[in-house]
Formats: C-alpha cells, structure tokens, sequence
C-alpha cells in the first residue's frame, strides 16, 4: 500500500468533494423528501465511472465499483454507507448564515446536512474513486457505495429493506457518520415507547367523581424516573446502572465501554371532555437507550413491572411505536421502532484492518483542522458513538459487522450553524480508499 499516493489522491479530490458536498446541501432533504439528493449523487456516481449504480424501489442509492467492471456474487462484498437525509433547520433566527445556501472559507463548510451526514457520503464515492484511480481494487472484492434514506426518521429501515427485500449482504460495513476524527466500533441502541393510560372523566367541580388519567400517569413517571436516577439497588426501582454491574449483565464488559442505559419522557398526550373535566386518558412516549445486554423484550417487561405500572393494572398498556410512513418514492415498509445496541471487538479483523489503514495514512492520533487537534487528540483513536447510526440495522438485527469512520463531528449533528472541515473530507476519503485491500490481504 502505497500511503502517500492515496493521501495525495485525496488531497487532490478536496475541491470536487468540497462542490459536491456544497451542492447537496441545497436540497432540504428532510426523511421522506430525498430525492434530489439521491438523484445529485448518482450523477456523481455515473460521472467517476462506477460500475452499476441503482436506485432502488424505496429510493436508496446504490452504487458499485470493481476492477473490471464487473458485479458479481463470487466477490467480497464491502460497504459504505451514509444516509443521505437530514433533519430540519429549526429556527433559522438561530442561524449566522443561510443553512441551505451554507458557506464555505479555507477550511469549512457550512450547511444542514455537513456533518450529519452528507460529507460522509462525498467521502466515500471519492473514496471509491481513488481505489480505481491508484488500482487498488482487485479481483477480491466490490466496494458497494450507498446513500440511505429515511435515517433521520427511522434508523436502519433502509438496510432493513436493502437486506431483506434486496438480498445483498456486504461482509461488514463502514458507517460513515461523523466520528471526530475517531474510529468507532460501537453504539447504544434505542428504542421509542408509549404507555396509555385509562380513566374515568367527570365534571371539574367534583373530580371525586372519576379517575383522573393523568395524577396514574404522574405516579407512573415517578417510577420512570427512578429507573434512570436510582442505583442498582434500591429496593423499590433498580437504577438502569445496574447493567454496568457484572451482578446483573453477563455483557458488563461491553456496557462499560458503550455506557449505561437511560431513558426520559419525551411527549405527553391526554383527552378530556373539557378544561372543566377529569382527564380521562393521558400517554406519553419514553425515549429508551439501551447498552449491551439489553432488548425489546427486556425494556418493555421493566416497564411493566413498574410498582405503580402493577398499581394501575389494566388500565396501562406499554407498547412499541411502529414507523410506516412512504418514503419518497411511495415505498411503506414496516418496521418496528427498535434500534439494537451493537458492537464489535477491539480485537475483531474489521477493527483491526480499519486501524492499519488509519494508521497507516495518518499516525496512531486523531487528525482535523488546527481548530479541532486538542479536542480530538484527548480522546482514544479507537471509541464509539453517543448518538444512533444504521448500523442498529446492519450488524444489530442482522448480525453484519460494522465499523465506524466519518468527517465531521458528532456535536454539530442537529445544531444551528452546522459545519463540517474540507480536511476531515479528504482524511476519509483516503481512509476509505485504502481499508478493503488491507481487509483482503
């Protein structure tokens, strides 16, 4: 492996990566409203000589590259994948500059969607674009190239349908969310719960009359709380930090290192006759992360088992919320609301072959922008996510390795004035281009 020439290759791409990157950003491109986006990247694709790029019915882009030429199924199959929506802006008045148009100087770009996750997605079909240009692709593998839609709205739902309704199952994947210069190998896992709760409306002037809804579901998040805010023993509700403890988690080791559990209410629901009635029903949505040794399963039943959840008996139902919206091309495709914790080992060969090309091209510390280095370098090389990728999906329902590498910084996902840096473009892209023949060897 010739480090240098890929590092050059790449250097060589920042101005492309740089207009392609800033073009993208243009599109609003909410879940559900991808598709300019999805249709500007594959005319990059097209244009820098891919061999079979495809769209899909749900409207993911998909596009391959091999030495001659040639799909076929008798080849290691290695993927990148980045999702090509993005959320809203928010409030523009918290914006300094226009986050559609965005903006760029000597070393940022600005604009939704820059690091979360746009540049991830330039970074690897330049990536892919340097493998064919320094011949680094062999006989021995296809680099397969996706931009995924929906992410933002549903994790994983789009390599739910790619697996499952495709039939195409890479050997691992590279999650290009923004990792801050990092190397990541896991991710706690989330899932989105409702609890309903049922009463009995009167009349205001006498509410002994009825059941108030929502004084059963105030006691209930009593409990809630606890289950985040307690140890893991108090008597009444164990703590969520309990699966940190090897008492109560075969997968201690991996919750450590990927953190505890939480959860938090994050939307509340009633309906009354009136303001001058009882409520006589109030819901509200749990927002549940889950570390290693937790499931759906798992969850639920602890809510279930709540003291004032048992208290109320039936009159609460605790249930997963399901994602069905169409996607831009009219595709529906199920899914539950459940995105596993995943995660692979320090000493697993995607990790280590992601580690030798890293280090390889840039040393055995973080590297970015001069305003980034003494953030970036107080952190460990190799390290995981706070925030959920696809990759709930692809290694967490399907068990296909995932390794994370991104521009970008996972702080600026979702906030006012998002940047990400052109260094941290070519940096990837570099990465990117050198990790499949290292894998191979």
């Amino acid at each position: 492996m010739d480090y240098e020439a890929v590092k050059a290759r790449a250097e060589h791409y920042k101005e492309d990566m740089t207009k392609l990157l800033r073009e993208l950003i243009k599109f609003p491109g909410e879940s559900c409203g991808e598709k300019e986006k999805i249709e500007r990247a594959a005319e990059e694709m097209r244009k820098l000589g891919f061999s079979k790029v495809v769209i899909d019915k749900m409207g993911n882009l998909l596009g391959y590259m091999s030495g001659d030429g040639k799909i076929d199924a008798g080849r290691t199959l290695i993927a990148y994948d980045g999702h090509i929506d993005n959320v809203g802006v928010g409030n523009v008045d918290n914006w300094t500059f226009d986050p559609l148009i965005g903006f760029e100087d000597d070393e940022k770009i600005g604009g939704r969607g820059a690091s979360d996750q746009q540049g991830g997605i330039v970074s690897a079909i330049y990536g892919a674009k340097i493998m064919k240009d320094l011949n680094l692709l062999s006989d021995k593998y296809i680099v397969l190239v996706t931009a995924t839609v929906q992410e933002e709205d549903c994790d994983g739902l789009c390599w739910q349908f790619i697996i499952n309704e495709g039939g195409i199952r890479p050997e691992f994947v590279v999650i290009t969310e923004p990792t801050d210069g990092g190397i990541y190998r896991g991710q706690r896992g989330r899932m989105e719960i409702r609890v309903d709760v049922k009463g009995v409306s009167c009349h205001g002037s006498a509410p002994e009359r009825g059941d108030n809804a929502i004084y059963k579901m105030a006691d209930i998040l009593q409990d809630v709380r606890g289950l985040n805010e307690n140890d893991a023993d108090s008597s009444k509700v164990k703590g969520l930090v309990k699966m940190l403890d090897r008492r109560y988690n075969p997968l201690w080791k991996e919750a450590n290192f990927l953190g505890r559990g939480t959860i938090t209410a994050s939307e509340i629901f009633f309906s009354s006759p009136s303001r001058c009635a009882v409520a006589d029903s109030c819901s509200v949505s749990l927002d549940r992360r889950m570390t290693a040794g937790e499931t759906w399963e798992s969850c639920l039943e602890e809510i279930r088992k709540l003291p004032n959840v048992i208290k109320y008996g039936d009159d609460v139902k605790v249930s997963m919320y399901e994602y069905d919206k169409p996607s831009y091309s009219g595709c529906v495709y199920p899914i539950e609301c459940y995105f596993p914790t995943w995660v692979i080992s320090e000493d697993h060969k995607v990790t280590k072959a992601m580690e030798k090309a890293y280090k390889g091209l840039y040393g055995n510390q973080r590297v970015g922008a001069v305003d980034t280095l003494d953030a970036r370098r107080k952190r460990p090389l190799t390290d995981k996510w706070t925030f959920s990728t696809n990759g709930v999906t692809i290694m967490g329902r399907n068990g296909i390795p995932c390794i994370g590498f991104g521009p970008g910084a996972e702080a600026q996902a979702h906030a006012p004035d998002e940047i990400t840096w052109k260094q941290d473009l070519v940096t990837a892209a570099a990465v990117y281009a050198a990790l499949p023949a290292i894998y191979c060897e």
